[in-house]
């Protein structure tokens, strides 16, 4: 399963249908072999035939603090075993279809006026959102559609404390005619808007694909990024010596830069065993 046909999964299920408990406070231990230095997570679709139970309770003893990318049914899981989730789902579209189709801003808001006070309740921070693919749009009028949808949305989160933060995802190789697909271009959407709760989700994977550079950039765009994935290149699968980038020197430059929030794990395991897998993942990242 990839992401797109885990999305599709989630479709059938209703947003935001049971009650939510508030997060654990058993979310801020650690196992005594992890540094704290990374708040780690990782992402649900990446082991769909893993029940949630058994990745919480896995991921819990191995050192993350959240699961990421899951629905508001899904929240009291991870908060059951007192994780949260870093990263969060607010509408059903799926990544093709987002803010930068005026036709679809109407439900867009409806869905996020919704769910961004379920969110809350579940003491959850962070909502993803996706441009869409572009489909004939310009650059300049992409971005001029998502800031026009983006800021009624915007204030409604920031009502709740929420950050809306939009993924960056390459057109290369997974997501073709995506439009928010290099971070200059999400840079550009972040000022336009020009509100502390919109950020930019910085994949490492799909960054790596579109524009390389991957340690400069966070550098030099730190300030609007709210979250990092993680996944090997070439293949996104285990992000170990099999693949091109050194995630211990990202890891680095990341801690430096004073970031607080979470990594989450997005590659998709290769080896049989997906857990051990997942734990080598968090303790190279486990700078």
């Amino acid at each position: 399963m990839n992401r797109k046909e885990a999305l599709r999964a989630m479709a059938t299920t209703a947003l935001g249908s049971v009650g939510l408990p508030q997060l654990a406070k058993s979310m801020n231990s650690l196992p005594p072999d992890v540094n704290g230095n990374i708040n780690h997570s990782a992402c649900q679709w990446c082991y769909s035939d893993i029940p949630l139970d058994q990745l919480c309770e896995a991921g819990k003893a191995m050192g993350l603090k959240s699961i990421d990318l899951l629905n508001a049914t899904q929240w009291p899981t991870a908060i059951k075993y007192g994780l949260t989730c870093a990263m969060a789902y607010g509408n059903d579209l799926g990544l093709s279809k987002g803010f930068n189709d005026v036709s679809l801003h109407e439900k867009l808001l409806k869905d996020y006026t919704i769910n961004l006070p379920k969110a809350a309740d579940a003491g959850l921070k962070n909502v993803i959102c996706f441009s869409g693919n572009a489909n004939g749009l310009s650059s300049a009028q992409g971005l001029e559609n998502c800031a026009r949808g983006l800021e009624p949305v915007l204030k409604i989160a920031a009502k709740y404390g929420i950050t809306l933060s939009m993924e960056l995802l390459n057109s290369k190789v997974d997501h073709k005619d995506y439009q928010c697909d290099h971070t200059e271009w999400g840079v550009k959407l972040c000022e336009k808007l020009g509100v502390d709760n919109f950020k930019l989700l910085y994949d490492i994977y799909h960054m790596q694909i579109m524009e390389g550079d991957v340690i400069a950039t966070i550098n030099k765009h730190i300030k609007y990024i709210s979250h990092f994935h993680t996944g090997g290149v070439p293949g996104r699968n285990e992000i170990d010596e099999t693949q091109e980038l050194n995630y211990p020197a990202i890891m680095r430059a990341i801690v430096k830069t004073g970031f607080k929030g979470y990594v989450a794990q997005e590659f998709i395991p290769a080896k049989k065993d997906k857990l051990a897998s997942l734990k080598q993942g968090v303790t190279i990242c486990d700078v």
